[in-house]
């Protein structure tokens, strides 16, 4: 049915879905990249997503608008400090103030209506369960259910024309193994935005718990770390 293999592939511009992408385009798959402007708090992950989608060749990169300031209930997405200097038992036990509600629902939910349009069944998501387990849709049960889901409520499942898969190839990684095997792609991490609170200029705040993890992940993994820090 498939005459050449394509993915749909979630982007925000960061170093985990980078990674991902690195991923899709070593395994000869055409990439359609998918962003979403949906509110942030800054710019700079989609200009660092349009970058991402360049240099790996996306035949397609789709920004998707949508509002989720309107719903607000997250310091991406409303008028809430970023916390910074967050000691590990709590990133380890809590839901953090960063998680947008019902975001990667959300997010796949587009995917899988594009994956219909393009006919294609494989989906690509950067989800981790380790480094954000406290994130309850970066978790393996999630994907699973949501996968499920897909092939009960699209036309593709529905008539036997293909199964949705959810790829999730860094879920069981931590930051450090991530960057390993972005770096064994050639994988410039110089290009990818991971701050949850930059500065003007787009510098990487350094102390917000993306940042955190992004600094620890390299400094683990031996490799230097590119990224243009305010502290």
């Amino acid at each position: 049915m498939f005459e050449n293999k394509k993915a749909v592939v979630l982007s925000s511009g960061g170093l985990d879905s980078t990674t991902v992408m690195a991923i899709v385009k070593d395994k000869g798959y055409d990439i359609y990249s998918l962003s979403f402007d949906y509110g942030q708090r800054h710019v700079f992950e989609l200009q660092a997503a349009r970058r991402v989608a360049e240099i790996y060749q996306a035949k397609a990169h789709l920004v998707v608008k949508t509002d989720l300031t309107a719903i607000g209930g997250s310091a991406l997405t409303a008028d809430i400090d970023v916390p910074k200097h967050r000691k590990a038992d709590e990133k380890s036990t809590d839901i953090p103030v960063t998680y947008v509600p019902a975001r990667n629902t959300i997010f796949l939910a587009y995917a899988l209506a594009w994956s219909e349009v393009l006919q294609t069944p494989d989906l690509f998501i950067g989800v981790n369960a380790i480094d954000y387990s406290g994130y309850p849709d970066c978790r393996p049960e999630y994907i699973q259910a949501f996968e499920k889901m897909a092939r009960l409520a699209t036309k593709a499942g529905a008539e036997g024309l293909f199964q949705i898969k959810i790829h999730t190839p860094l879920i069981q990684m931590s930051k450090a193994e991530i960057i390993l095997a972005g770096s064994r792609l050639n994988v410039d991490y110089g290009i990818t935005h991971s701050c949850y609170d930059p500065d003007p200029s787009g510098r990487a705040c350094g102390n917000c718990d993306s940042c955190d993890l992004r600094r620890k992940g390299f400094v683990k993994a031996g490799i230097s770390d590119p990224t243009i820090y305010v502290s």
